[in-house]
């Protein structure tokens, strides 16, 4: 979810109907501010980061492989280098 997505009843009622939790910000022009939990909301961010810098590499970005076992060993070898970084 991203903050452009502020419609309250395609997005948010939606969510909060299936018991889920809403961990994106509200948009800052928004009159009626949205609560949100400060931590879930880091985490959220950290792992799109790491989302982010997975697809720089090419070969996993257009998924070269063929078998999932060797697309999955590719995403290892992407991640450890990224967290030896």
């Amino acid at each position: 979810m991203d903050k452009a997505y502020n419609s309250k009843d395609r997005v948010i009622d939606p969510i909060n109907s299936n018991n889920g939790k809403v961990v994106m910000l509200g948009k800052s022009n928004c009159k009626a501010p949205r609560e949100y939990d400060r931590h879930l909301y880091k985490a959220r961010h950290l792992i799109e980061n790491f989302f982010a810098r997975l697809k720089q590499y090419r070969g996993i970005a257009t998924r070269y492989d063929k078998l999932a076992q060797h697309f999955l060993s590719a995403i290892y070898l992407a991640s450890t280098i990224i967290w030896l970084n």
